[in-house]
């Protein structure tokens, strides 16, 4: 799907920096890596492959996973080829304890569940960045491109890369691992899971063949048919069905993975009247285990490198999807400037939420399918025989407790729920259910940015807070979407998260609400506890007294520090003792006295105009060579550098940096000097200089003359010399006239 193909960055002079390299091109690095295109983010993608694998491995993708999709503009194609089914049935032995159905309810896009080969899964993906490319997006796929060492620093990571074509260097911002659970790039920096390994093995048989099964997930427990102590079957696209057998520990895999070995087990499940092929096979261990951080200064782990869970419950893929979902739009905050670098923190705390969450329930789940003990084995199949004949009992059988998103509870970016009677399942942290809303779909609607949800209550259509915009969708009060988002409620706003998760709600709009929960997520970026900041609006004056004085959150612990130096060294003192994360750049709004300017270097002539008529001497020149340098903390925002720049290439970035670099100078443009062609010495700036000749020399009417178009190649003083010296110089204008007297009239 991506041949290699020979990069300009391997004949670089120097390794060439982009803001994100993924490692890993599975499911989990192709949709990172569109995620960050699609939202205008250059992003390279290594694989030391150069395409998908081999065999199924994951085949069941939730109705999250398909809403995932769908925003980045696959959803439909994955839907379309994969077999859905929402039914699935429990037997024991012979006997059918119960069927279930995951999706009950009507009004929703997507099913519960589709099964589709990984393959699949990929390649729907990567096409999907074909289209995106030839629309724009700045991606990258880089085939038979195996990373071979990094170097960590403060401010990005250099990469040792291996081609076909020899080895190179490249540089990222911020480096995402997404290279599966072996990752090579988490052994790299000596890092490892935490966890536990099952004591159990499981055969993978893909097969083709003509039977009458339903399209329903059907699970064995100690199955009649005796291929093994459990058995799972499902169907799959074209024509491939995937059965599981549960082997044991002490097992020769060797001998097992003998075909007719494999062949004897399917036998006897299927009957010797039904013709079959083997497409695939494997045998697996469970692992649930996890690293112990996600987040490494500038590296990220995401997916299966970040995390395991055993297959049964569809957790590995789903869950690595959600990681992306997650990063993904902070990431792009970050790095457009809207949002600290410590955010990305919250992305470890979510997600490490979710990877708890899945590890406890595919741990439970093992644990039942696999009992540890005689004493085990009796209570699950006395759960078994209970629940043949009674309800109550069904909720204890787990033969895989189904994928379903993860719920934020509790974490640092939600603000306390403030709508009484609402559904739980819409509460802060939960994400969005879908519903349908005129001729579309809710998260249609919503789309991939902050969002404003009304429901029986107006929101303004747009609003920008601290730099970041916000779309407002107002609905009526009805149907399915009354139904998940208003319970008892009358009215509802909703404040949603660009991954469509809660952030807040309340009973209607209050802008200084929905202000206050967007800054939640700037403490939680500097570090600090985000319920420090909270509305209150009593309608008793008594009562504002009470609740000003009274509840007073506790003292942040910070060491006392001396404010010397005027207003702007003070405040940068006090911030840099407030935040948690010394250094930390905080996203400011427009307006504000602090900040820095972005240049578009390829604009810039270097004609140093802003530096010459900077007030506060933010943007200065070097005396010996073309250069425009900045000082962060000087820069007052004027904006007059904007202003009078004639190739519009400066912009105002405001933010408080609280690093050391920003004390100092650092160079923003550069280039090499023009040499004279007299005497040597440099001069100007070198492509300015060569593009003045090519629109000059035997075009303009005073350069068709090769001597004239010299002059420009010179120096001021070389210029003039050669003026005064040539045939043609203006200072020259004969002998001078003879001074005439009155006298000389007389005569």
């Amino acid at each position: 799907l991506y041949p290699y193909e020979r990069s300009g960055d391997q004949d670089a002079a120097s390794p060439v920096r982009y803001p994100v390299v993924v490692v890993g091109g599975g499911p989990i690095g192709v949709a990172t890596a569109l995620d960050l295109g699609l939202q205008g983010i250059p992003v390279v993608l290594l694989d030391d492959h150069e395409g998908v694998g081999q065999g199924s491995r994951a085949i069941c993708f939730a109705k999250r996973t398909l809403e995932i999709a769908h925003r980045y503009g696959c959803g439909r194609a994955i839907l379309d080829k994969g077999v859905v089914w929402n039914l699935g049935k429990v037997f024991h032995d012979d006997r059918r304890i119960y069927e279930f159905n995951l999706l009950p309810e009507e009004g929703h896009r997507y099913p519960a569940f589709i099964n589709l080969q990984q393959p699949h899964f990929e390649r729907f993906l990567v096409e999907r960045v074909r289209e995106a490319q030839a629309q724009g997006a700045p991606i990258e796929l880089r085939g038979k491109n195996r990373v071979d060492a990094v170097d960590i620093h403060d401010d990005h990571v250099a990469l040792e890369i291996s081609t076909p074509d020899g080895p190179y260097r490249i540089e990222a911002d911020w480096l995402i691992g997404c290279d599966g659970a072996s990752s090579p790039l988490r052994s790299m920096m000596g890092l490892d899971f935490e966890g536990r390994v099952f004591e159990d093995n499981f055969l993978i048989a893909d097969i083709t063949m003509k039977a009458d099964f339903p399209t329903e997930r059907w699970f064995w427990f100690e199955p009649h048919f005796k291929s093994g102590d459990s058995a799972l079957l499902h169907k799959q696209p074209d024509g491939v069905w995937r059965i599981d057998f549960q082997l044991g520990w002490d097992i020769d895999r060797k001998e097992e993975l003998r075909e007719e070995n494999i062949r004897r087990r399917l036998d006897a499940m299927l009957g010797p009247d039904v013709e079959y092929d083997l497409v695939w096979t494997s045998i697996y261990t469970f692992q649930c285990r996890r690293m112990e951080r996600f987040r490494h200064g500038r590296v990220i782990f995401a997916g299966d490198a970040a995390h395991q869970v055993s297959p049964f419950g569809a957790r590995g893929a789903n869950s690595g999807i959600q990681d992306v979902d997650n990063l993904g739009w902070k990431l792009g905050l970050v790095l457009n400037g809207l949002a600290p670098e410590a955010l990305l923190d919250s992305y470890d705390e979510e997600r490490r939420h979710g990877a708890d969450e899945n590890i406890l329930n595919s741990s439970r789940s093992t644990d039942f399918i696999t009992p540890k003990s005689k004493m085990s084995h009796v209570f699950r199949n006395a759960v078994l025989n209970l629940a043949e004949h009674h309800a109550f009992a069904r909720p204890l059988v787990n033969s895989g407790r189904l994928s379903v998103p993860c719920v934020y509870d509790d974490l640092s970016l939600n603000t306390p729920d403030a709508l009484p009677g609402a559904p739980a399942r819409t509460r802060p942290g939960a994400p969005c259910p879908d519903a349908p809303m005129g001729e579309g779909y809710l998260l249609d609607n919503l789309g991939g940015g902050f969002g404003l949800l009304g429901v029986g209550a107006h929101v303004p259509a747009e609003m920008t807070i601290d730099g970041i915009p916000v779309k407002g969708v107002s609905a009526p009060a009805s149907g399915d979407l009354a139904a998940r988002y208003l319970g008892d409620a009358r009215g509802a706003v909703y404040l949603i998260r660009p991954d469509q998760h809660v952030a807040a709600r309340w009973p209607a709009f209050d802008e200084a609400a929905v202000k206050a929960a967007l800054a939640r997520a700037m403490l939680v970026g500097l570090g600090r506890e985000s319920a420090r900041i909270r509305v209150i609006d009593p309608a008793d004056p008594d009562a504002l007294s009470d609740l000003l004085y009274d509840e007073r959150p506790a003292p942040m612990k910070t060491e006392p520090v001396m404010a010397l130096g005027g207003r702007r060294d003070a405040t940068r003192l006090a911030a840099n003792a407030l935040a948690a994360t010394p250094g930390a750049v905080v996203p400011l709004p427009p307006g504000s006295p602090y900040g820095a300017v972005a240049l578009n270097a390829e604009a810039c002539t270097l004609c140093l105009s802003c530096a010459g008529l900077c007030p506060a001497g933010a943007l200065g020149d070097h005396p010996d060579k073309p250069q425009l340098r900045f000082q962060e903390d000087a820069c007052l925002q004027c904006g007059l550098c904007v202003s009078i720049c004639p190739e519009n290439a400066l912009t105002l970035v405001p933010q408080m940096n609280l690093a050391d670099e920003a004390l100092s100078e650092r160079v923003l443009h550069e280039e090499e000097p023009y040499d004279c062609i007299e005497c040597g010495r440099p001069f100007g700036v070198k492509s300015t200089i060569e593009r003045i000749v090519e629109k000059l020399e035997g075009v303009h009417a005073m350069f068709t003359n090769s001597d004239n178009a010299r002059l420009i190649r010179m120096c001021d003083d070389c210029r003039i010399t050669a003026q005064y010296h040539s045939d043609a110089q203006p200072f020259f204008a004969g002998p001078r006239p003879k001074i005439r007297t009155a006298e000389d009239a007389e005569e």
